[in-house]
């Protein structure tokens, strides 16, 4: 029996998977404190363990970006902002909620959100007096890599030596140009705490754990020559099942003769439903498929377009019940959301446009398990375009099958639990030679 800390920001894509991995973790006997938002902690104590509620402060910034400013900037520039603003700004405050934890109760390993940066002073202090640590990203893989282009550009991979070289090069002028600022505003938080500097690029953290955890299948993520030897590939890490979900009405619907087209903007980026939703609505409103809105919390009061005789729309609809029934995905590219989407076999259409989605689009794209827009505001024109021609090229629906075979052979919740015991024996091994040796040397 293990004791486990789980530290994770408090927006749905983070924490869902991982009140999974606590539920999981507690069911096999192990004791877990689920360290996020207060919002969470009826939730946590529903999965067994035992909740460490984050002060706001420390916590993620849910407040909304100014839309113009968001959709005039470069994917990188966005990214670069987006990181400061709402993962490094917490950063203090999470170190202090970690070290508090640590000091109350002895733990045997830690697992940690990508983007739970309180987690760096530690990291790079004295590791003898830290428990193993597992990274976790909610995101594509964003290690850099001479075989890729940096995060953010939404680039498919290098096919050759010029290729590569391009890459080289946008790689060097992100890390030194482009996320400069937050790569400085890093290092300033990390010295003002009594820590060293970053030894790597920020987004290569992962690499600095013991683990880096990467919820998805090899086939969906770019093949690297030099990927670091922590890193593990587990597969769809799924969401607690929705046991109390009712049915609206409309439900039967859904096992008619039309194909289902599932249209969603995410939990996060969904304050202005004007940038997908609406369009997939106006474009979709005649077309030969029954449609399934969900806000993702919005009041569905907010949509301001006509609602068509054949679109129902709902706050939350639950991904384990509906996707069954989903020919095609219309998604912002919300990761978590697209991974669920090709387990269950569905082509996506994704129309990303901010922090890590048009990563996610790309290799929806480089997949051919769907269609990449490369806007976050699409047209009607371009939704029910590409619903049709996902429809009637059937490449994208084996693609997406093929991806469902490879998601099928792995259990993401029980390869992080496999994961756990192996870091802490691991770590009770190398506790266990330095003793011998010492004895040795008496």
């Amino acid at each position: 029996m293990a004791t486990v800390l789980i530290a994770v920001l408090s927006p749905t894509g983070h924490v869902a998977p991982l009140l999974a991995v606590a539920e999981d973790l507690v069911c096999r006997g192990n004791r877990v404190t689920v360290m996020t938002g207060a919002i969470h902690t009826e939730s946590i104590r529903e999965t067994g363990a035992h909740p460490h509620p984050l002060p706001p402060a420390a916590d993620f910034d849910d407040t909304p970006f100014d839309a113009a400013q968001r959709a005039a900037r470069s994917g990188l520039d966005a990214l670069g902002r987006a990181i400061t603003r709402l993962f490094l700004r917490p950063l203090p405050h999470q170190a202090a909620e970690l070290r508090r934890a640590l000091s109350e109760q002895h733990y045997d390993a830690i697992i940690v959100d990508y983007g739970f940066f309180g987690i760096l002073p530690l990291l790079l202090g004295d590791r003898a007096d830290l428990p193993p640590v597992l990274y976790y990203t909610p995101t594509p893989l964003m290690l850099s890599s001479r075989d890729t282009a940096p995060t953010g550009l939404g680039l498919p991979p290098a096919t050759g030596p010029a290729g590569r070289m391009l890459h080289r090069g946008l790689t060097t002028l992100s890390q030194r140009v482009l996320l400069r600022n937050a790569q400085r505003t890093a290092d300033e938080m990390l010295i003002s705490l009594g820590a060293q500097r970053l030894p790597v690029p920020l987004l290569d953290v992962g690499a600095l754990a013991d683990r880096l955890i990467v919820p998805t299948v090899p086939s969906f993520e770019y093949p690297r020559s030099d990927l670091p030897a922590g890193v593990r590939f587990v597969g769809l890490v799924r969401p607690r099942s929705s046991d109390g979900f009712v049915p609206p009405p409309w439900w039967a619907e859904l096992d008619g003769s039309r194909p289902v087209v599932h249209v969603t903007q995410g939990t996060v980026d969904n304050r202005d439903l004007s940038r997908l939703i609406e369009p997939a609505i106006t474009a979709l409103a005649h077309a030969e498929v029954t449609v399934v809105v969900s806000t993702g919390g919005r009041d569905v009061g907010e949509i301001t377009v006509p609602i068509p005789a054949n679109t129902h729309v709902a706050e939350y609809v639950p991904h384990d019940q509906l996707l069954p029934k989903v020919d095609v995905l219309v998604s912002n590219g919300g990761y978590g959301g697209v991974q669920r989407a090709l387990a269950a076999g569905v082509p996506v259409v994704v129309a990303g446009g901010t922090e890590d989605k048009p990563e996610v689009a790309a290799r929806v794209a480089w997949s051919g398990a769907g269609i990449d827009l490369r806007t976050g505001t699409p047209s009607p024109a371009a939704v029910v375009s590409a619903v049709h021609q996902i429809r009637s090229d059937d490449r994208y629906l084996r693609n997406a099958r093929s991806l469902e075979a490879a998601f099928a052979r792995r259990d993401g919740v029980a390869e992080i639990a496999a994961l756990v015991d192996e870091v802490v024996q691991e770590r009770s091994g190398r506790a266990a030679s330095g003793i011998a040796k010492r004895k040795s040397l008496r």
